[in-house]
């Protein structure tokens, strides 16, 4: 059995890793760097940096922070936020990136998703899902940082990018983010039957219990920001926690 895995989420905004509630509100938590030293040292399985920021002027910054963060940590590192074309991604993968995480540009432009994953293979490329419930009840996918609506069904995406060559899912609920309330287990409980490629659970973790119903309803990762952030949980907590469940984790 594969163990499941603890991933910290860093939302990187102009250079420092900020964190809101429901994409919006945002504080600052600190140096990419440093935190990545941090949670690399306690044990975390990956790393998830999404610059929330990003854009063309900003583009040069991104590649130097993400360099800087991969000669620190030994641990994965994905990247996402603005990755428009197979040469941003050729770009961050040189910068030290393991994988990338595209949403916005992938819904434009799902021919990317194909070309980027004949070029640098599957387990590279993280397609980022940004869910909310619409005025039809309908689960859709939003673009943009989470603010703007597409209708796309969220399920129907999820297969349709599984069969694209999209080697993950990283599935946030827009809802749910920041709210420490728990992830939208209904959802990823609906998507684990609908696609065969991992799904990592993002957005609303509150304490190890709401990951442990995660991974009991279909993830294979979960990810936080909030609860290790700011010093509610450690990653070795949440750990023991998991284990003491019998989830295997790897310690």
């Amino acid at each position: 059995m594969l163990a499941k895995r603890i991933i910290p989420c860093l939302d990187v905004a102009d250079g420092r890793v900020v964190k809101g509630v429901n994409f919006v509100d945002l504080k600052d938590a600190g140096s990419p760097a440093e935190l990545a030293r941090a949670y690399s040292s306690e044990g975390a399985d990956e790393l998830v940096f999404l610059d929330i920021s990003a854009s063309s002027s900003k583009r040069r910054t991104m590649f130097e922070w993400v360099e800087t963060v991969a000669r620190e940590v030994a641990v994965p590192l994905t990247v996402g936020g603005g990755i428009r074309t197979v040469e941003d991604i050729r770009r961050l993968l040189n910068s030290g990136a393991d994988k990338v995480s595209i949403n916005t540009q992938a819904v434009e432009d799902p021919s990317l998703i194909k070309r980027a994953s004949k070029k640098y293979g599957s387990q590279c490329i993280v397609i980022a899902m940004d869910t909310a419930s619409n005025e039809d009840d309908l689960i859709e996918i939003k673009t943009h940082g989470g603010q703007r609506s597409t209708g796309i069904n969220a399920i129907d995406w999820a297969r349709k990018v599984e069969d694209y060559g999209a080697g993950e899912l990283l599935v946030t609920s827009v809802e749910h983010d920041g709210t420490t309330d728990g992830y939208d287990v209904d959802f990823i409980r609906e998507l684990d039957k609908a696609v065969s490629i991992p799904i990592i659970a993002s957005g609303g973790a509150g304490n190890p219990d709401h990951m442990f119903e995660a991974i009991e309803a279909g993830a294979d990762a979960v990810l936080a920001a909030s609860i290790f952030h700011y010093g509610h949980y450690s990653i070795k907590e949440v750990k023991e926690y998991l284990s003491d469940r019998g989830v295997v984790v790897r310690c």
